[in-house]
């Protein structure tokens, strides 16, 4: 009973004190802002004078874009590898390399050949220097059990690369 006394007491007391700074009486704040506004301003310095910055032309729309990657002969016309358009394309040229599958090899007259079947069961004798596949794939190493080439594909920007491919004999 008595804590409560106390602690009404306190609470009582705080009130008062909060009431009292909340009066209505602002003379003091008042005379203050006048003081303030009665001094004389300082001068201020003009702007300065904004000249227009210099207008920009953009000249290099004909260099190669900022994002993407170098590749070296890329630049120049007629760098890098391009398929030879006038070659007589050989047989299995018909076909997309998936398709072809490579059934053994033999060995006649100290050259390897390579056998592949076409997708129509027909078994072909290859060489090194012959031609698989739509994309101008040439055969640079025929081994018992691998073929390999090196296909000139698009490389996205109008280029081409060459891309090592081969084929692998099928059990």
């Amino acid at each position: 009973m008595r804590v409560k006394s106390v602690i009404r007491g306190v609470a009582g007391c705080c009130l008062m004190l909060a009431l009292a700074g909340c009066s209505g009486d602002m003379s003091d704040l008042q005379s203050y802002v006048n003081e303030v506004k009665a001094r004389p301003g300082g001068r201020i310095e003009p702007l300065p004078q904004i000249e227009p910055p210099p207008s920009f032309a953009y000249a290099a729309d004909t260099e190669r874009p900022p994002f993407t990657p170098y590749r070296p002969g890329a630049d120049q016309p007629g760098g890098g590898p391009r398929p030879d358009a006038e070659r007589p394309k050989d047989f299995l040229e018909r076909y997309p390399l998936d398709t072809l599958r490579m059934v053994g090899s033999i060995a006649r007259e100290g050259s390897l050949y390579g056998l592949v079947q076409d997708p129509d069961g027909l078994i072909h004798r290859i060489l090194p220097g012959n031609y698989l596949g739509q994309n101008d794939g040439r055969v640079t190493d025929i081994s018992d059990g691998e073929i390999a080439l090196v296909e000139i594909v698009p490389d996205g920007v109008g280029g081409y690369v060459e891309r090592p491919a081969g084929l692998a004999l099928s059990e």
